[in-house]
């Protein structure tokens, strides 16, 4: 059975294939792997970070990935909402609307 491409290779393909390298194997392949950090307390701190930046368009997939490695919506919420006071209100609200709309996407409440 054939391997599935990576998100990378999903989005940038034959593009950019030293960044479709450079993501797979150096930072997911390399950094997300590091056993400092539980993938969970990874992708907390990533979306933080994405939030607090105001990058939405990487911010929907690793709210996904969050979910994925063991982050409750409640937890997320908690922390977006916590974000709002550093980071700025905008921040934290564009960022619990997302959250909001993936939730409802995935049909839960």
């Amino acid at each position: 059975m054939a391997e599935q491409p990576t998100r990378a290779q999903q989005l940038l393909g034959g593009f950019a294939p030293k960044m479709v390298e450079l993501t797979d194997d150096v930072l997911f392949g390399d950094v997300w792997a590091r056993p400092e950090l539980s993938r969970r307390d990874r992708s907390l701190v990533t979306v933080c970070v994405l939030a607090a930046l105001g990058r939405t368009a990487q911010l929907d997939g690793h709210l996904k990935l969050a979910l994925e490695n063991g982050l409750t919506r409640e937890e997320l919420v908690e922390a977006l909402t916590h974000l709002a006071f550093y980071a700025g209100w905008p921040a934290g609200m564009g960022a619990l609307t997302q959250l909001k709309a993936l939730i409802e996407s995935q049909g839960a409440d």
